[in-house]
């Protein structure tokens, strides 16, 4: 019996809800790249393998990447990321630094990003001075 697609959730760049699969264009999101036909969900995932080691991004950074302002859109995006770790949701934080919201818990991310060298203060602030940002020219499929 054939499953039938997945829904996604609104793609803020194509409009209306698609269906696809959230595993179509892995090889693709895990290289980084951004390809025609996928959803919002998938460009943020495919940006955030971008993200190198020892660095970090805001979730308003990613929106602004893809020319949105829907930051919490993202925030959702990286709550679904299948990926992890080889996309590293754990290197996208609070525009203030702060680290928020991660599914192995606040204390897990903090050590993740402390191994990687990305220093992190006793408030819970990632050193924004590692802020990684994207190149507009690389961001379009």
């Amino acid at each position: 019996m054939a499953r039938e697609p997945a829904r996604t959730d609104h793609d803020y760049n194509a409009g209306p809800m698609k269906e696809t699969s959230p595993m179509s264009h892995e090889r693709s999101i895990r290289a980084g790249k951004i390809e025609d036909g996928m959803n919002f969900n998938q460009k943020i995932w495919a940006l955030t393998a971008r993200i190198p080691r020892g660095r970090v991004t805001t979730y308003a950074e990613l929106a602004r990447a893809l020319g949105s302002n829907g930051f919490r859109a993202v925030g959702n995006a990286m709550n679904k990321n299948p990926y992890a770790p080889g996309v590293p949701c754990h290197r996208v934080v609070g525009s203030d630094g702060k680290l928020t919201g991660f599914a192995g818990g606040l204390p897990k991310k903090r050590a993740m990003l402390r191994d990687e060298g990305v220093p992190v203060d006793e408030r819970d602030r990632a050193d924004l001075s590692k802020m990684y940002h994207f190149e507009p020219e690389l961001v379009e499929a």
